[in-house]
């Protein structure tokens, strides 16, 4: 099985630092990392992830913005993605199929189930490391 490779588009470095921890040390994964929308969608269009951890909320362009051109390129349209934001909340599922993503994680989350919801929503299996 070859590693999944998860792409983190956070505006917060320590946001992006503990994921990229949780992600690599208990899902044996490979982490890449997006400080704004725009870096994202040029890392996503250029090393091609399995998957995009996305924040709502960051300036410049927010995740609704970074979504709808995400979905808008050919190359990244089909990358599968999950919100890690402070407002999962306020999403019901007929409103994350209408943006197109898997799930909502909610921030705070607890950073060893992190791995686990992200494979349940993406329908991935876990190999843990040893």
């Amino acid at each position: 099985m070859t590693t999944k490779r998860i792409l983190i588009v956070d505006d917060e470095v320590h946001v992006r630092e503990v994921v990229q921890t949780c992600l690599e040390t208990l899902g044996g994964w490979n982490v890449l990392s997006a400080a704004s929308g725009r870096e994202g969608l040029v890392r996503a269009e250029v090393e091609q992830p399995n998957a995009i951890l996305l924040d709502v909320m960051m300036p410049g362009m927010d995740g609704f913005a970074f979504l709808r051109q995400l979905r808008a390129n050919s190359a990244t349209q089909d990358i599968p993605v999950v919100l890690l934001t402070a407002m999962a909340y306020r999403f019901n599922q007929q409103q994350l199929t209408e943006l197109g993503v898997q799930t909502a994680i909610a921030k705070p989350f607890n950073p060893l189930l992190l791995i686990d919801e992200i494979a349940l929503a993406l329908g991935w299996s876990l190999e843990k490391p040893n």
